[in-house]
């Protein structure tokens, strides 16, 4: 039986009403389940105790992992929240029933609508925090900007042997694939992937910070990656990322024509959370300012509240750009046809 919606009291301010709830909240903990793997997220938890006095007590695993922990719990599932970092995922949660819906004055009004999962009239299942765009990096000794500023040319003839990327089934390739999808149809797709298979370099492995590295040694020339694996570099001391950061050039695809695609990280209430005053309280600390800045500037995401602006170096060096329209929740339901499709292309 789905859990009935929560509804909490409109907030004017999110960090102040947060605060004025410490003093009720000193013996509370809230079980999170998190596939967020960044030191910088520390703050987040310890600046949230800090305001509302709940203790965070942390679950860590994959995407995959957690949610395969959720269905086997079911009912006796300790969690709270959770948060997952991709879109597909956070889809497929929704549409096994393993979130609940949040009615929060606070999250709709900072969280663009094309963030969050679906509303039935009870407040939707999730909301997304942070968000990543999928980049095209390139050798700049051996390939021009405009021979790859769209993801359509990285399938065609001209990149024959250039291109490296991670596992076709990897989340951040599904979501990529599921907005294609979404923008030019299945067979368009479909002859898009048989292409891309068709150019690689070597086959798919190791994760986007590895395809960055092997477009600078020359193994391939061209790659995708998730911006902030590339901002980590852009940011890095060490002089060997250094040098890779000078090797190879950066470009948004379809500037021209849809915008490029960007991925979400983003969280929930468990549907049986036991604590789910404080799940919502979590949720609504994380649309808070402060939270939206740790985002951009402790792990080079950018913010899905429009008002704040990131204060780091390698987001500001990369500039703005168009970003695609397609809600992130279609972009997740497509992820069975993509995958359908790369078994039938050979994309490993």
């Amino acid at each position: 039986m789905p859990c009935p919606p929560f509804k909490p009291s409109t907030l004017a301010a999110v960090v102040l009403a947060l605060a004025s709830l410490g003093a009720q909240a000193q013996d509370k903990v809230l079980n999170l389940y998190s596939a967020r793997h960044y030191q910088t997220d520390e703050a987040l938890y310890a600046n949230f105790t800090k305001a509302t006095g709940i203790r965070i007590n942390r679950i860590d695993g994959d995407d995959a992992g957690i949610l395969t922990r959720l269905k086997n719990e079911g009912a006796s599932s300790p969690a709270d929240a959770v948060l997952l970092v991709d879109a597909a995922r956070l889809w497929k949660a929704e549409s096994e029933g393993l979130f609940a819906p949040v009615k929060s004055a606070v999250l709709e009004a900072r969280i663009p609508a094309t963030l969050r999962g679906k509303d039935n009239g009870q407040g939707p299942s999730w909301f997304g925090f942070s968000t990543r765009a999928r980049v095209v990096v390139y050798n700049k000794a051996t390939v021009k900007a405009d021979e790859v500023d769209t993801y359509a040319e990285l399938g065609e003839p001209k990149n024959k042997g250039r291109v490296c990327t991670r596992s076709g089934s990897h989340p951040y390739n599904l979501s990529l694939f599921g907005s294609v999808l979404e923008h030019v149809g299945p067979e368009k797709t479909e002859a898009w992937l048989r292409g891309l298979v068709a150019n690689m370099a070597r086959a798919p492995k190791g994760g986007d910070t590895d395809q960055i590295k092997a477009v600078a040694t020359g193994e391939c020339q061209v790659a995708l990656t998730n911006s902030y694996y590339l901002a980590r570099l852009m940011r890095s001391d060490k002089p060997e990322d250094r040098e890779v950061v000078q090797k190879i050039g950066v470009v948004f695809p379809d500037q021209q024509g849809a915008g490029t695609h960007v991925n979400v990280a983003g969280g929930a209430v468990a549907a049986h959370a036991k604590n789910r005053v404080a799940a919502a309280q979590f949720l609504e600390y994380l649309a808070s300012d402060e939270a939206q800045g740790y985002f951009a500037n402790g792990n080079n995401e950018w913010p899905v509240v429009r008002s704040v602006k990131p204060a780091n170096p390698a987001l500001e060096a990369l500039g703005s750009f168009k970003q695609e329209a397609v809600p992130v929740a279609a972009v997740g339901a497509n992820q069975a046809r993509v995958q359908q499709m790369l078994d039938r292309v050979g994309y490993k």
